[in-house]
């Protein structure tokens, strides 16, 4: 079956995980004219190499937006019954995008996220995605999902609106979004039958190397709680509502599979979490 959908994703400067990441689209055979690239004012080559590929649309900030905005402006110039938001330091793997459209429909969800595995690319990512996503496909997280890759119906867009278009929130659009998600009656879930490899927030350390920072800095200061419109209290008891259930989720899955749906590669080691 044939799917409308329609990907997007933002991009600053760090032009070869860009290249590593279109690599594995084009090498799993996802057309590339369904893929709207938004580069936030790059000062790197990112530009030049996407003007040799066949995308389905290219916007070029003058500054850098921020992902709210990017991921906006590729949504709303290809759309799509399907909008997948992704980060540009991924790799995917065979059939990704098939099986998260068809999972999301067989389980009528409307937001779905696949698993992942995150750091260095030092294991054959290709075996382990095969072989984890027949053992995993039955394997699902419900009420969540997160914003490395995202593939979200139109009707949530309807609904809530889109990511909040703030340049200074650098980061924190995707937490208002999905709290304004768990507000509604969308359904959403992150599931095993697909896995990509995710290098590890690459724009956001290229960001803060820009702004003078280190690594282990915070990029922009929020107040979360007045953004999410929260008490301190409320805000309190959610975080640790949320740590709960990670560590339960990550409990049932080691148990029942003796992996997770979101791995780390530590010292060449798998770390569950």
């Amino acid at each position: 079956m044939k799917y409308d959908y329609a990907i997007t994703f933002a991009c600053y400067n760090s032009v070869h995980y860009t290249k590593t990441f279109v690599d594995s689209l084009i090498k799993v055979g996802t057309p590339l004219d369904r893929v709207v690239v938004v580069d936030n004012g790059s000062s790197d080559e990112t530009r030049d190499y996407l003007l040799t590929l066949p995308l389905g649309g290219r916007i070029y900030n003058k500054s850098n937006q921020a992902c709210g905005v990017a991921w906006n402006q590729g949504i709303l110039h290809l759309q799509a019954e399907w909008s997948v938001v992704m980060n540009n330091d991924l790799i995917v793997s065979s059939q990704w995008i098939e099986h998260l459209i068809k999972t999301a429909i067989d389980k009528n969800l409307s937001v779905i996220s696949p698993a992942m595995i995150e750091g260095e690319l030092d294991y054959d990512f290709d075996a382990f995605a095969s072989e984890s996503s027949e053992k995993m496909k039955k394997v699902f997280r419900h009420h969540t999902q997160h914003a490395v890759c995202v593939c979200i119906h139109r009707s949530v867009f309807q609904e809530i609106g889109y990511f909040r278009a703030n340049p200074k929130l650098l980061g924190f659009e995707d937490t208002i979004f999905f709290h304004d998600l768990e507000k509604s009656q969308f359904q959403s879930a992150i599931n095993g039958s697909v896995w990509l490899h995710h290098f590890g927030s690459i724009t956001q350390k290229d960001m803060k190397k820009k702004l003078g920072k280190s690594e282990k800095d915070v990029l922009m200061k929020v107040n979360d709680r007045h953004l999410l419109q929260q008490g301190w209290l409320e805000r309190k008891i959610a975080k640790y509502k949320s740590k709960k259930r990670n560590e339960a989720w990550r409990k049932e899955e080691l148990a029942n599979y003796g992996m997770t749906l979101h791995g780390e590669r530590v010292n060449h080691a798998f770390n569950w979490r």
